[in-house]
């Protein structure tokens, strides 16, 4: 199943079941994290289902404004150089251990939401499978951590060089309020493929493509790895790594541009289309 967190026209949100192309339907939570947060989640959307030709639960997707599909993660952890191109184009060796640095529920936007940025003028793209937690997961292992995906998403972690590079710590350029991309949907794990292609556009040019199963650590690993030291709970974020073709691994560099329209796409999940304002002037060496 696909499922959606919807901004409805009083101002609220509302987890949503997509069904097919055209319609959604509302489920009893105000979103996708407080759904899976109950741990009967499947059965609540049988039964909305079961329930859906006698209520007016039915929403149009023309009506629908995708918002971030996880509005409250408790946790959003991201994994750095996790594919092998990538980790070559920043002239580094694969690592022994993931690199990993933290968000907030903050970061997070809609699928088609604008991005506001001010202050950077070093904006790049990263486009990566997210993971969806459906299951506390403490010091898991593998096949436990595999059995605790909810689902995937894409996301994008949108990230401000010029503010990550000021110190060896990547956090002061990854963390900023409204600039991370989530959705459209998250697909449950006992649908999704095993492998996804991830694509990255600039204004409709490809700029990224790379495959999953070149990661480094993969999903299960990667959430058994977290949960050694802090517990994953239902409606926890875990972005994966993003392929090679960064702008910053450019020759020269190359950064987004205010108007610029960042699209980013996995097959089988969805596409995210954010279309950036960018509030500072480009430095003149960028």
């Amino acid at each position: 199943m696909k499922l959606a967190t919807l901004r409805t026209a009083t101002g609220s949100t509302t987890a949503a079941l997509a069904m097919g192309a055209d319609s959604y339907l509302a489920l009893p939570a105000p979103d996708v994290g407080a759904l899976l947060a109950k741990p009967e989640w499947r059965a609540v959307v049988e039964a909305a289902v079961e329930a859906a030709a006698s209520n007016d639960q039915v929403i149009a997707a023309a009506d629908a404004d995708l918002a971030p599909l996880l509005p409250r993660a408790g946790k959003v952890i991201c994994c750095g150089l996790n594919y092998g191109d990538h980790i070559q184009e920043m002239g580094r060796e694969l690592p022994e251990y993931p690199t990993l640095f933290a968000k907030y529920a903050d970061t997070l936007v809609g699928a088609n939401d604008a991005v506001e940025v001010h202050g950077s003028g070093r904006v790049d793209w990263e486009a990566e499978l997210a993971v969806v937690v459906g299951s506390e997961l403490f010091r898991a292992d593998e096949d436990e951590a595999r059995e605790g995906i909810a689902g995937y998403t894409v996301a994008n972690d949108v990230s401000m060089r010029d503010w990550q590079n000021r110190t060896l710590q990547w956090f002061q350029g990854k963390a900023w309020d409204g600039t991370t991309p989530v959705g459209p949907v998250m697909v449950t794990a006992d649908e999704a493929g095993e492998h996804f292609d991830v694509r990255g556009y600039v204004n409709g040019e490809l700029v990224q493509q790379g495959n999953t199963s070149t990661l480094v650590f993969g999903p299960a690993r990667l959430l058994s790895y977290i949960s050694q030291f802090t517990v994953l709970r239902p409606g926890d974020l875990v972005l994966t790594g993003t392929p090679g073709g960064v702008g910053m691994g450019m020759t020269p560099p190359r950064y987004l541009k205010d108007g610029d329209v960042l699209t980013t796409e996995i097959d089988g999940i969805g596409r995210l289309e954010n279309q950036f304002r960018i509030h500072a002037p480009v430095p003149a060496n960028a």
